[in-house]
């Protein structure tokens, strides 16, 4: 049994990692696994969006498997990629959802926080639980977290090491909708299915656009959004977007969250 599995759905590709057994906690072999995975969506233009998940309905991901943490930190690539498989990957520009059921815990919620936005089951929880046996967040933690739920927030879930349900998670905007448990990949494929469609040059220079922009103050990211928008005029699928505005064909917006 593959430890992660990966399924095209047209141009969607659910990456699901595959250790029930383990709470679906990462190890090398995992990290490994999940890296070439997103490698292949980073470098496939057949396909458009990526969902994360993990198998089964107890746990997205525990975090790092503690019983073989050796083994991450050592693994070829991981200064490069990050321990956990990916996180220290940031040029992807192709959107990414993470969509969580049961637990999402320490290095698990440094995945999740790597995803563009995040749907997530009634039962799920939330922490940086590694709190308390002394591991750090080196996956991208302490960077992406504060910029979500902001700094007070970040710090709270950092320092306590609490846990939080669904319903605090979406609160401090963790997460952005909450499903009925077991309905978080159908959830998230469906609105990874409506964003593929859309005009495609449009939406992922507003990601960029927005990604790069928090690293500026107001009136450079103002710039930098215009300069990346700066051939807007030429994109022959905005106009036919406009032409079907125009002939009253007005693509219906995702349906609303249970």
């Amino acid at each position: 049994m593959a430890k992660v599995e990966i399924e095209r759905r047209g141009q969607i590709l659910v990456v699901r990692i595959n250790r029930p057994e383990a709470r679906n906690a990462v190890d090398a072999e995992t990290a490994g696994l999940l890296e070439a995975a997103v490698n292949e969506f980073r470098h496939d233009k057949g396909l458009r969006v990526m969902v994360l998940t993990g198998s089964g309905d107890v746990s997205f991901c525990a975090g790092a498997d503690l019983k073989a943490a050796r083994g991450l930190i050592e693994r070829r690539g991981a200064g490069r990629s990050g321990p956990m498989g990916f996180s220290r990957i940031t040029d992807l520009g192709k959107p990414t959802i993470a969509a969580v059921n049961g637990y999402c815990l320490a290095g698990g919620l440094e995945l999740a926080c790597w995803c563009d936005f995040r749907i997530a089951s009634a039962g799920a929880k939330f922490g940086v639980v590694n709190r308390r046996w002394g591991v750090p967040l080196i996956d991208g933690g302490t960077q992406r977290l504060p910029r979500i739920v902001g700094l007070g927030n970040a710090l709270y879930l950092i320092e306590s090491g609490a846990m939080i349900n669904a319903e605090h998670a979406l609160r401090m905007g963790l997460i952005q909708e909450i499903v009925p448990d077991g309905a978080a990949l159908d959830r998230a494929a469906e609105l990874a299915v409506r964003m593929a469609e859309y005009p495609w040059t449009s939406l992922i220079n507003d990601r960029r656009a927005a990604y790069e922009g928090l690293a500026l103050d107001l009136p450079r990211g103002i710039k930098r959004e215009k300069d990346i928008h700066a051939e807007f005029f030429r994109d022959v699928e905005m106009f036919e977007g406009l032409e079907k505005f125009k002939q009253g064909r007005r693509p219906a917006p995702p349906t609303p969250p249970v």
